[in-house]
């Protein structure tokens, strides 16, 4: 058995777990927040057996697509001057995944 950790971005969540609930798979969300935008995501818990970490990861890539956004991120160039907005295009979406091996599963 085999333990996926995924975190993806708040607005790809409903629709990957809807998804993957759909094959019967179970997942269990928590709420987290990405540090460098300081944006929210959903890291979601999966229990799959071996064989099924390939259909998890290709239902992952179908809904989580990784796109631009163009955001301001605050600077300071000397202290006591005020803040200075500064517009940066950065990439977001897709998914980050950690896919452990699991030595003992209980269900009580």
């Amino acid at each position: 058995m085999k333990l996926i950790i995924a975190i993806v971005q708040d607005q790809d969540a409903p629709s990957l777990i809807d998804d993957l609930t759909e094959k019967e798979y179970r997942v269990t969300k928590l709420a987290s927040t990405g540090g460098f935008l300081k944006s929210g995501n959903t890291t979601l818990l999966m229990g799959v057996e071996e064989d099924s970490v390939q259909e998890v990861i290709n239902i992952i890539e179908d809904n989580c697509k990784t796109r631009e956004i163009t955001t301001s991120l605050l600077t300071v160039s000397m202290p006591g001057d005020a803040y200075i907005p500064y517009p940066l295009e950065v990439k977001v979406g897709g998914a980050t995944l950690f896919i452990l091996d699991v030595e003992r599963h209980i269900k009580i």
